[in-house]
C-alpha cells in the first residue's frame, strides 16, 4: 500500500498528541515538575482555584499513580498514544461502516471539514452508547455545548467498544469502564484546530481500506522515538521502539503460506488452497530415504481446529491477519459455514504475544476487524463471552505479592463471604495452602518468577509445557473468582488472570510459529536481557532475532515450523556458528529466502540483508534444504551432511548446486599447504615500522638483521605488492618472545617463500607472492605450498575463489579458515603466465619511491616525455595484465566447470600506478612524483649517477665518504640535508625551488629548461594547485607556480605517500611561514638545529631587517596606492619578523639541547622530540606537543 501520507502525518501527530495531553494534564494541575494539591469542598475538588467534580478528583488520582510508576515523560507518551491508538481504531471503523447505530464518530461522510456525523444524530445514539438520552437532548438545545456534547458522544463510544476490545478502549490495563485516561482526552475536538483533523483531512479514505494501515501509523508513529534509542543500551521500556519493525505484506504473505499452508498441503497436496496462495514456494526434492520418512510423519488429516499458530513478537498484528486469511481458506474448504469461522480461529487457532501494551492492542484490534468483515455479529459474540481472543502482552511480576493476593483469592474459602477488607490493606497473616491448593501456589510463586523481567524478556521466556494442564486448571478457577461476588477475590483475580493465560499461552507447543523477531545486537542488551539470554540462549546470544529463532523452534510440537524473517547474518558470520550447528544438528532447515537489502523498502529503521527461514522441529538426517532468491527462483540445494562439512558449518545461500558439491567434496587447499596465522605483536608501535623510517643498515633486505619484512595485509592487490611494513624480528624474535602479551605463531615457517593476503579483500581475492626473508602477521596470513606454488597462487586470485569465499567470508573478510577449505583442482595452466603476472605487477610496485627495489624515474628526454611515455607504459602493463589474469581465470574457471563466473568476473589489475587514471589526473601524479624524487637526489637520498636507495642511514654517517666517492656528481646533493621552502625568490639562494630548476636543468638540459618548467607548473595546475594570475590579469610565473608548490603542498602530498611518516621532515615558524625548511630524517644529527639556525635562520632574520629598512624608506615618499601596498607589505613583514624572533629562540633551546635520534624508534615517536618547531606535529605524533 502507498505508506506516504502515513509516514508524513503520524510522527507529526505524536508530537501533536503528546503536547495535547501535557496541556490537559496541566488543566489538571499535573506538570512535569509538581502535582498541584486538591482539596474537597463540599462535592466539588478544588484543583488550583478550578472546580472539578468528586469522579474526576477520582481519575487523576489514578493518574497519579500511574505518573509515579512511570515518570513525567512517559506518562505523557503512554497516554498519548492511548488516545492515538483508540481515534486510529474509531477512523478505521467508522470508514468501514462498523458501528451499530450506522453514523460516523470522528468526521462527516460528506464533508470533511464539517462536524463529526454522530453530532447531528446525539439523541438518536444515546440509548445505543448508553448515554442519558435527556442529558443528551439537553446539551444538543443548548445551542453551546457542542464540545461538552461532543465530548460525551465519544466517551460513549469508547465505553461501549470497552466491552468488546477492552485493550484498546480501556487503555491502562485491567482498569474500569470509567478509565482514568478519558480525563486527558484532548480539548477542542469540534474546533478547526481540532487534533482530529490531521487524522481526517492528511490520510485519504482509500489508505484506510486494509487493516495493515494500522500497523503503518504505529510504525511511523513510533520512528523519531525509535531513533532516540538506537545505538545505546536500551533499557526495558524502549525495547520495543528500538526493536520493532512493519513487515511487508508480501513477506508476511511468504511467510505464513510457506508455513501453515505448507502444512496444509503436505496433507491435502490437491488442496485448491494452493492456487490461492501467490507467495507458496514447492519444497525441496528430497531423496527416496527422506521422502519415505516424511510420508510416515505426515498426518493423513488434519482437523482445522485443532490448528494452532503463534506469533510470539506480533506487533500490530500484521502476520496474524495474514494467518486469518490462510485459516479462513482452510476451513471453507473444509465446508465450514462463513458465518462460524472467525469465532474458531479467534478462540482455537491464532495466538499473539509482544511486551508492548500498545502494539498488542492494534495487533487484537485488527484481527477483530477481519473478524467483522466475515461475521457482523462478533462484536456481540465477544459481548456475551462466547469470543475472547488469544492475544496477550506480556505482563511483568515484578509488582506482584504472591502471598497476599493467594490470601485475596481464597481460593479454599477461608475467609468470611462479603469480606471487604482492601486487597492491599493490612490483612491477616498468610495462611499456608493445603492439598491440592499447595500446587496452584506454588504454581503461582513460580510464574512471579518466571515473568519479573517479562516486559525485558518477552517471548524468550519458556514455560514448561507439563504446565498446561494445571495452568488450565488454575485459570478455570481464578476466572470464576473473577466473576464472583467478593470485591478482594475480585480484585487479586484481576491482576493474576492475564498472568495465567500468557503462561498458558507460552507453554502451548504450536503447529507453526511464525515472526519477524526484534532485532538488537548484544552489545545494546541491558544487564538483565543479557545474564538472560547468556544462560538460556548461548548459542543464539549474539543478538535478540537469534535468540528467538532457538526461541521459536522451541515452542513448535513435534514436526512443526518455525518460520522467520530476519536479518541474513545467523546463516554466515562466524559469531552466529554455533547456532547454525545446534540448527543444523538437531532441527531440519527445510528452506532460506534471500531477500537481500532492499526487501523492507523504505519502511523505518530498516533492516539491512533480510533473509526467511523455515525450520522444522524434526531431526532427518539427509534432508535438503532450498535457498530462493528475492523473486522466488531456486538459487540452491544443499543437505544437511553438506552444510555440515562446510567451514563455520556456513549455510551455502550465495553459491548454487554444483558449487555447494565442489566446496564439500573436493580436496582442501590445506592438503596442498600450510595456512598459517602469524605473529600478533600486541604493540605494534613497539615492534613494527613503515620499512623507509628505519636504517637501512639495520634493514635485512639491504643486509641488516633487525628490521624485517613484515606481511600485514594492505590495500587490494595481487600477485606481488603492499611490502611496506618491517617488524623487530633481531635474533629470532628474541624481544617478542620474551614479550608475553605477544603471540609468535608458527615462526618456523618464517622467511620462507610464500603467498600473502589481506583478510579485508574488499569483494575481490588479492593474493601476493613474496620472497624469502619474510616474517608474516595474523593480519597478513601465509599460504605454504608443498608444491604446485603456480597453480595455488592462479586458483586463489580467480573467480571460483571469489565465489567461494564470498560464500565463505563474513563482510568481505578473508580468514585462514576460509583460506584452509578452499577445493583444489587440479588444473592445467600455463604456470609462465603466473610468472609474468609477478613480474609485472613488481615492476608496477617498483616504480613507486615506497619500494625498497626503487630504483628511478625513468625521465626520458623532457618533462613532457616523461609524463607521456609513462602513462603510456603504464597502460601497456595495464593491458598486458589485464589479458594475462583473464586468459588464467578461464583455464582455472574451466577445470571447476564454471564457465559462468569466468564470464562475468571484472579482472581489473589492481596497479598503484596505474588504475585507469587516464587523462590529467595521472599527469599531475607522476608529476607529484617527479617532485618526491627529486627532492630525493637534492637531499642525497638518490642519485642521478647511481640506481636505487643511495643513501638511508642514520645520523648523515657515511655520507661524506659517498660524496668523496663521486656518488653524487652529476647532481650534487645538499652539503647538510638542509633545504629551505622559501615563499619568495630574494629569501635563499639554494632554496628547493632554485634546486629544482637546477635539477631540470641537469636533467634535461639547459636549452629547454623554460618549456620543461612551464610543463611541470602547468601539470601542478591541473590538479595539485589552483591555477593564480596576477593583477594584471598575467598567469603566475613557472618558478612562481613551482615555489608555490614547496610552500604549500609538497609536504602533504610527501605524507601522503609515506602514510603519514614522512622522512623529509618540515621545519616551520608557523602560520606565516616566515622561515620553513625540510630535514632528511636520515641525514639528521645533533648537529642539524645549530645548522640551521646559523646557516639559515639568523641571515634571514637580517635579510628581514634590511627589507623593512627599505620598505620603510620607500614608504615615506611613497603616495596613495604604492603606499597602501607598501604598508600593507610592511605588516605582514613585521608578523613574520616576530614569528621568526619566537621561532629563533625555540630553535636555539633544542638547539643547545642536541637531540639525537634512533631511528629504530620510529617517525612518530621521534617526531615529538622538538616540540613546536615541526609542521602537523599532532598528524604525525599523535597529539600536539607543548
Amino acid at each position: 500500500m502507498n505508506t506516504k501520507s502515513l509516514k508524513a502525518y503520524a510522527p507529526k501527530a505524536r508530537k501533536q498528541f503528546i503536547e495535547a495531553i501535557k496541556k490537559r494534564a496541566a488543566h489538571f494541575g499535573i506538570y512535569e515538575d509538581r502535582i498541584a494539591e486538591v482539596r474537597i469542598e463540599g462535592g466539588a475538588a478544588i484543583i488550583e482555584g478550578r472546580a472539578f467534580t468528586r469522579k474526576e478528583a477520582q481519575q487523576r488520582k489514578r493518574l497519579e499513580s500511574k505518573l509515579a510508576e512511570s515518570g513525567y515523560e512517559m506518562f505523557t507518551r503512554e497516554i498519548a498514544y492511548t488516545w492515538f491508538n483508540r481515534l486510529a481504531a474509531l477512523r478505521y471503523m467508522e470508514i468501514h461502516d462498523y458501528f451499530d447505530h450506522g453514523f460516523r464518530v470522528l468526521s462527516h461522510p460528506n464533508n470533511q471539514g464539517s462536524l463529526p456525523e454522530i453530532l447531528n444524530h446525539a439523541s438518536d445514539v444515546a440509548e445505543s452508547l448508553n448515554l442519558d438520552k435527556d442529558h443528551i437532548i439537553e446539551l444538543q438545545l443548548a445551542g453551546d455545548k457542542e464540545e461538552e456534547l461532543y465530548r460525551e458522544l465519544l466517551l460513549g463510544q469508547c465505553h461501549q467498544l470497552a466491552k468488546i476490545m477492552p485493550q484498546i478502549f480501556k487503555g491502562l490495563a485491567f482498569e474500569t469502564i470509567d478509565d482514568a485516561t478519558e480525563l486527558l482526552l484532548p480539548n477542542n475536538l469540534t474546533k478547526t484546530d481540532s487534533i482530529l483533523k490531521g487524522l481526517i483531512n492528511d490520510i485519504p479514505e482509500e489508505d484506510w481500506q486494509e487493516i495493515e494501515v494500522i500497523g503503518w501509523l504505529y510504525q511511523f508513529y513510533i520512528s523519531e522515538h525509535k531513533d532516540s534509542v538506537i545505538g545505546k543500551v536500551v533499557k526495558s521500556e524502549d525495547i520495543p521502539a528500538a526493536t520493532q519493525l512493519f513487515t511487508p505484506n508480501w513477506i508476511v504473505k511468504y511467510l505464513v503460506q510457506n508455513s501453515v499452508g505448507k502444512q496444509w498441503l503436505a496433507t491435502y497436496p490437491d488442496s485448491e488452497l494452493k492456487g490461492k496462495m501467490e507467495y507458496y514456494i514447492e519444497p525441496a526434492e528430497q531423496s527416496e530415504e527422506v521422502i519415505e520418512q516424511l510420508k510416515a510423519i505426515t498426518p493423513t488429516s488434519i482437523d482445522p481446529e485443532e490448528i494452532k499458530v503463534l506469533d510470539p513478537a506480533c506487533g500490530s498484528g500484521h502476520i496474524l491477519v495474514e494467518v486469518y486469511e490462510v485459516l479462513r481458506e482452510i476451513y471453507l474448504e473444509r465446508g465450514y459455514r462463513l458465518r462460524e469461522i472467525p469465532e474458531l480461529i479467534l478462540t482455537k487457532n491464532i495466538y499473539g504475544l509482544d511486551i508492548d501494551d500498545r502494539a498488542a492492542q492494534l495487533a487484537g484490534f485488527a484481527l477483530m476487524m477481519k473478524a467483522r468483515e466475515d461475521d457482523r455479529r462478533i462484536f456481540q459474540r465477544v459481548e456475551d463471552g462466547e469470543v475472547s481472543l488469544n492475544v496477550f502482552s506480556l505482563q511483568s511480576t515484578e509488582h506482584l505479592d504472591i502471598p497476599k493476593l493467594w490470601n485475596a483469592l481464597d481460593l479454599e474459602g477461608i475467609q468470611q463471604t462479603g469480606d471487604t477488607v482492601g486487597l492491599f490493606e493490612n490483612t491477616e497473616e498468610f495462611v499456608q495452602p493445603t492439598g491440592i491448593y499447595k500446587e496452584y501456589f506454588a504454581l503461582l510463586q513460580t510464574l512471579k518468577s518466571v515473568f519479573l523481567q517479562a516486559k525485558t524478556l518477552g517471548s524468550l521466556v519458556q514455560v514448561d509445557s507439563k504446565l498446561l494442564d494445571p495452568l488450565t486448571s488454575l485459570k478455570a478457577l481464578v476466572l470464576e473468582k473473577k466473576l464472583g461476588t467478593d470485591p478482594s477475590a475480585r480484585e487479586a483475580a484481576s491482576l493474576l488472570l492475564p498472568i495465567v493465560l500468557q503462561s498458558i499461552n507460552l507453554s502451548y507447543r504450536y503447529d507453526v510459529v511464525i515472526a519477524n523477531p526484534p532485532y538488537m545486537g548484544s552489545n545494546y542488551f541491558n544487564y538483565e536481557l543479557k545474564q538472560f539470554v547468556n544462560l538460556q540462549y548461548p548459542q543464539a546470544k549474539q543478538n535478540l532475532y537469534s535468540s528467538f529463532i532457538s526461541a521459536c523452534i522451541l515452542k513448535t510440537r513435534s514436526n512443526g515450523i518455525a518460520t522467520l524473517v530476519t536479518m541474513a547474518g545467523w546463516l554466515y558470520l562466524y559469531t552466529f556458528k554455533a547456532l547454525r550447528k545446534q540448527l543444523l544438528e538437531d532441527y531440519e532447515i527445510d528452506s532460506i529466502r534471500v531477500l537481500g537489502n532492499d526487501a523492507f523498502g523504505n519502511s523505518v529503521g530498516s533492516i539491512v540483508n533480510a533473509a526467511t527461514c523455515n525450520i522444522v522441529n524434526r531431526n532427518s538426517i539427509s534432508s535438503n534444504t532450498c535457498v530462493f532468491n528475492l523473486q522466488g527462483g531456486l538459487q540452491a540445494v544443499f543437505s544437511k551432511p553438506q552444510a555440515l562439512a562446510l567451514p563455520d558449518f556456513i549455510l551455502p545461500i550465495n553459491v548454487d548446486t554444483k558449487h555447494v558439491t565442489t566446496i564439500t567434496e573436493e580436496t582442501k587447499l590445506s592438503e596442498y599447504a600450510e595456512v598459517c596465522q602469524g605473529l600478533s605483536t600486541a604493540n605494534d608501535e613497539k615492534y613494527v615500522r613503515y620499512w623507509y623510517e628505519v636504517s637501512t643498515n639495520n634493514f635485512s633486505m639491504f643486509g641488516g638483521k633487525k628490521w624485517f619484512p613484515f606481511n600485514k595485509g594492505g590495500e587490494c592487490r595481487k600477485w606481488y605488492g603492499n611490502n611496506l611494513f618491517v617488524v623487530n624480528w633481531e635474533h629470532s624474535g628474541n624481544a617478542l618472545h620474551r614479550d608475553e602479551k605477544a603471540y609468535v605463531r608458527n615462526s618456523d615457517q618464517y622467511l620462507k617463500e610464500g603467498i600473502t593476503w589481506g583478510r579485508v579483500s574488499g569483494g575481490t581475492p588479492s593474493f601476493r607472492y613474496y620472497p624469502e626473508g619474510f616474517v608474516f602477521s595474523d593480519i597478513g596470513c601465509s599460504v605454504l605450498p608443498h608444491s604446485n606454488f603456480k597453480l595455488i597462487l592462479a586458483i586463489l586470485n580467480s573467480s571460483p575463489s571469489k565465489r567461494v569465499f564470498d560464500f565463505m567470508s563474513e563482510n568481505y573478510k578473508i580468514e585462514a579458515g576460509h583460506v584452509k577449505s578452499m577445493p583444489i583442482k587440479n588444473a592445467q595452466i600455463d604456470t609462465n603466465v603466473v610468472d609474468e603476472l609477478i613480474e609485472l605487477y613488481k615492476a608496477d610496485w617498483d616504480a613507486n619511491v615506497i619500494s625498497w627495489d626503487f630504483s628511478a624515474l625513468k625521465l626520458e628526454n623532457s618533462a613532457q616525455d616523461f609524463i607521456n611515455k609513462s602513462i603510456e607504459n603504464s597502460q601497456q602493463l595495464y593491458e598486458i595484465a589485464k589479458s594475462l589474469e583473464f586468459s588464467l581465470n578461464n583455464e582455472v574457471s574451466d577445470s571447476y566447470g564454471w564457465e559462468n563466473d569466468a564470464k562475468d568476473f571484472s579482472s581489473l589489475p589492481t596497479f598503484s600506478h596505474f588504475r585507469e587514471k587516464y587523462g590529467t589526473l595521472q599527469i599531475t601524479d607522476l608529476t607529484k612524483s617527479l617532485f618526491e624524487y627529486s627532492v630525493g637526489c637534492i637531499l642525497g637520498r638518490y642519485s642521478l649517477d647511481r640506481t636505487g636507495i643511495v643513501y638511508a642511514n642514520m645520523g648523515n654517517e657515511g655520507f661524506k665518504e659517498l660524496e668523496a666517492l663521486g656518488t653524487y656528481k652529476t647532481f650534487p646533493a645538499d652539503d647538510d640535508g638542509i633545504i629551505p621552502l622559501a615563499s619568495e625568490e630574494w629569501l635563499f639562494d639554494d632554496d628547493a625551488t632554485t634546486r629544482f630548476k637546477e635539477f631540470v636543468k641537469t636533467v634535461w638540459g639547459d636549452e629547454h629548461l623554460s618549456e620543461n618548467l612551464e610543463f611541470v607548473a602547468e601539470s601542478l595546475c591541473l590538479h595539485a594547485l589552483k591555477p593564480l594570475s596576477t593583477k594584471k590579469g598575467d598567469s603566475e610565473s613557472a618558478m612562481d607556480t613551482i615555489r608555490r608548490y614547496f610552500s604549500t603542498q609538497f609536504f602533504k602530498d610527501h605524507c601522503k605517500t609515506y602514510k603519514k611518516r614522512p622522512i623529509y621532515w618540515l621545519f616551520s615558524s608557523g602560520k606565516e611561514k616566515a622561515f620553513e625548511c625540510l630535514v632528511y630524517l636520515h641525514r639528521y644529527n645533533e648537529g642539524t638545529l645549530s645548522r640551521m639556525r646559523t646557516e639559515y635562520v639568523t641571515p634571514l632574520m637580517g635579510k628581514y631587517d634590511a627589507q623593512h629598512t627599505l620598505l620603510s624608506e620607500q614608504q615615506l615618499q611613497a603616495t596613495g596606492t604604492e603606499a597602501r601596498r607598501i604598508e600593507k607589505e610592511l605588516k605582514s613583514l613585521e608578523k613574520k619578523q616576530a614569528e621568526l624572533r619566537t621561532f629563533d629562540e625555540q630553535l636555539k633551546h633544542y638547539a643547545e639541547k642536541r637531540i639525537t635520534l634512533d631511528l629504530d624508534d620510529g617517525v612518530k615517536a621521534n617526531y615529538g622530540k622538538f616540540g613546536n618547531l615541526l609542521a602537523d606535529v599532532k598528524a604525525i605524533h599523535g597529539k600536539a606537543v607543548k
